[in-house]
């Protein structure tokens, strides 16, 4: 089975192409953030011209044409409205000419499924960071088999803080990845701390570090905040791993790339004889391949759904989602 999944949550416009699990091609466009945030409408513009592009792009990879499709996934949501539009509008136009099933994927189960296969896992506990979300799920079959969140932020999600305080501190581009790079070797200052039990929120965290750039370096601001951060999401991981006593970890989503989070998951993984399990930059960052991985699941399953529900959902939970497979 051939399956295609379209991404297009906030930046990126993904497509994937994956063969019964095996993910034969995986392209994207990005539009160019720099030092500014993104304005939705003009980021969906630039999907727009870039869809048939990066769709040709896939199946060249492939080695496929469209019709050789067996099912299409797109990105219902969470997201930028006009973006997620862009997704579907694509992911229709496709199923309707071609006579193509369309699966509905939610963005969190994307990340969240893709590296669960990747690596064979079934059942770990798992800390999905972007963006715009933060949180710390794992499986539960009551009241249906579904991905219930032990842990989430209350306010911002971690990606959006550090993107937040690049633009405030001036660093080109304004990415988490760079804010990584200028905070080498800088030194600790303190900063909030906010953890209730297994939730957090990073708006006061952030405030505070805006206004410490006044009186301290901007390399030490940055070394302080990240840590303070990652720190905030290793204690509440590590109590959702006691108390589900789950055996494996899985770190997903655009903030997985980070190097010192992976480090200091792996220690809290070490401590507890635990594993932790992430993917490739290429499938943490938002893709299509995900999206296909997930489509594939849901129609193996026996899922279809009816032209009313092939919209878009900006708050789209991924504890709402029940799990067929």
């Amino acid at each position: 089975m051939v399956t295609l999944g379209i991404e297009s949550t906030a930046h990126t416009f993904g497509v994937g192409i994956c063969d019964n699990g095996r993910i034969i091609a995986n392209k994207k466009s990005m539009y160019p953030i720099k030092d500014k945030g993104m304005i939705p409408i003009v980021v969906a513009g630039f999907h727009m011209q870039n869809a048939p592009k990066v769709l040709k792009e896939a199946l060249d990879e492939a080695g496929l044409r469209i019709t050789d499709i067996d099912a299409i996934g797109y990105t219902k949501g969470p997201g930028l409205g006009p973006c997620l539009s862009v997704g579907l509008l694509a992911a229709r136009f496709i199923s309707k000419k071609y006579r193509i099933p369309l699966m509905p994927v939610n963005h969190a189960i994307g990340h969240i499924e893709v590296t669960k296969q990747a690596f064979g896992i079934r059942d770990p506990l798992v800390l999905y960071v972007s963006g715009g979300n933060s949180q710390i799920l794992g499986l539960l079959s009551s009241p249906y088999r579904h991905y219930h969140v032990f842990g989430e932020t209350f306010d911002i999600g971690v990606g959006n803080m550090l993107d937040n305080f690049a633009r405030e501190a001036r660093i080109v581009p304004a990415w988490g990845s760079q804010v990584a790079k200028v905070a080498l070797d800088g030194k600790y200052i303190q900063l909030p701390y906010t953890v209730k039990g297994m939730d957090f929120t990073f708006t006061g965290l952030l405030t505070a570090a805006e206004k410490a750039l006044k009186n301290h370096s901007v390399k030490d601001v940055a070394y302080s905040l990240q840590e303070t951060a990652f720190s905030m999401l290793s204690e509440a991981t590590e109590r959702a791993l006691l108390l589900t006593k789950k055996k494996d970890i899985v770190l997903c989503g655009g903030v997985a790339q980070s190097a010192r989070l992976k480090e200091m998951l792996g220690s809290i993984a070490k401590s507890h004889s635990t594993r932790v399990f992430v993917s490739p930059n290429e499938l943490n960052a938002d893709n299509g391949a995900m999206i296909a991985v997930v489509a594939e699941k849901m129609f193996k399953a026996g899922e279809r759904y009816p032209d009313k529900e092939m919209t878009v959902n900006q708050k789209y939970r991924a504890d709402t989602v029940k799990i067929s497979w």
